[in-house]
């Protein structure tokens, strides 16, 4: 009896962790032109594109742990990305103990970089790592991830995802 009751326990468990791995979404408005996938159930829509603004917000639980901006940038054709980036750090340089961290070059379904930063906010350590995505030769594209740092290095794999899932329809 006792051996029926560890097998049902343990394959509860087993579904239970199969249903998790499908507890995800996609991101798709008709009032943006792009969408993602998201690779987590934790990821909670907050701000939804309307005709007037275009803007996504997400966050990770809430949004001390991770918060997820996507902003389209059109920039000149001929920017190169590093100064779209240092017009990006210009705005978030004065946060409180902002220190500036490296930059990655990225690819998923467009090519683009990354840039890393911490800082502090209401008395912990946070950090920001933004994603500029280039679709074409005038659109950038931004995904904005700030919150707990230790939050948002434990989630890495999955802001990685939701940059190399970006998707520009009718591309």
């Amino acid at each position: 009896m006792l051996q029926i009751k560890k097998i049902i326990v343990f394959w509860g468990i087993i579904i239970t962790a199969s249903m998790a791995g499908y507890a995800q979404g996609t991101f798709s408005d008709p009032n943006v032109d792009y969408s993602f996938a998201l690779p987590d159930a934790a990821w909670k829509l907050i701000a939804k594109p309307s005709a007037t603004s275009p803007n996504v917000e997400y966050v990770y639980n809430d949004r001390r742990e991770a918060h997820l901006a996507v902003r389209k940038l059109t920039v000149e054709k001929n920017a190169f990305l590093t100064d779209v980036i240092r017009d990006e750090e210009q705005k978030v340089q004065f946060l409180p103990g902002f220190v500036a961290g490296k930059e990655e070059n990225f690819t998923g379904n467009f090519k683009g970089n990354v840039f890393n930063f911490e800082y502090v906010s209401s008395g912990r350590n946070a950090s920001g790592r933004f994603y500029f995505l280039r679709t074409n030769d005038t659109t950038v594209y931004l995904l904005r991830f700030t919150g707990d740092r230790d939050r948002l290095k434990s989630i890495r794999n999955q802001t990685d995802s939701i940059a190399r899932t970006f998707a520009v329809k009718g591309q």
